[in-house]
């Protein structure tokens, strides 16, 4: 029998997971739906991401032209980072394993008027055209992939020299097994039970191995639920979700 959670044909992901986003696919940009509280946890590690690209290629003169700007956004699912940074001006593409995923960011992109480059295929495959960017972003998608060091080999890859390589995600800590398993999956199920699997969270200097000597690490930054306010807010603590910022030597 074939073990799905493995590496399959060459490829590096999972058929589990993706059935399991083409499943939440349709609701990812309703702002009254179930998944609010992920829309507004995205709100807020966009402008994380924002304020980075901006320091690093706004050289004192904010914002930068993101209109000379490319950039790649590795599993764009249904396109919440991809297509407000095309409205910003950039070069946007944006890729994910699920077909259904860049069908829904696509139909979005055009109701909203946004030039998106959306494509059906994986980050190996990019690399296999030779391309790189500017900015390549990979966002919560590396806690989902079999072979995680390959993915940030992958993205790595993609950048310039001098560009910018953006990650985000959980770090394997018990207070993750707690806030993001156990409090987001279970008690207030802020998201279906399995979306996640703890043992493929991971620690902050593990993505610090995997992106390699090429590369200096620039910035990181935790985030943190105010319940009571229900915002997203930045923290120094990287014990639950983070994102690091890593420039590639020029």
């Amino acid at each position: 029998m074939l073990d799905k959670s493995k590496k399959t044909g060459g490829s590096n992901f999972s058929e589990d997971e993706i059935a399991r986003f083409d499943a939440l696919a349709e609701s990812w940009w309703d702002p009254k739906g179930k998944y609010k509280t992920a829309l507004d946890f995205n709100r807020a590690r966009l402008d994380v991401i924002k304020a980075q690209i901006e320091n690093h290629f706004g050289k004192g003169k904010l914002p930068p032209d993101y209109s000379t700007l490319s950039m790649i956004d590795i599993g764009s699912g249904g396109g919440l980072i991809s297509e407000p940074l095309a409205k910003l001006g950039a070069h946007v593409t944006g890729i994910d394993a699920s077909a259904v995923s860049v069908e829904v960011a696509k139909r979005h992109a055009e109701k909203s008027g946004v030039d998106v480059n959306y494509r059906h295929m994986l980050s190996s495959e990019v690399v296999g055209e030779g391309l790189q960017y500017d900015v390549v972003i990979n966002a919560e998608v590396v806690e989902h992939v079999p072979d995680q060091r390959q993915l940030i080999k992958e993205c790595a890859s993609l950048v310039k020299p001098g560009g910018l390589l953006i990650l985000a995600t959980l770090n394997r800590t018990f207070k993750s097994y707690i806030i993001a398993i156990v409090g987001a999956e279970y008690v207030m199920r802020y998201l279906p039970i399995g979306t996640h699997d703890w043992r493929k969270f991971v620690k902050p200097r593990e993505l610090q191995q995997w992106v390699g000597g090429a590369f200096s690490l620039k910035h990181q930054v935790g985030m943190k639920l105010n319940p009571l306010k229900g915002e997203w807010l930045t923290t120094s603590s990287l014990a639950v979700n983070f994102i690091q910022t890593y420039s590639r030597d020029e």
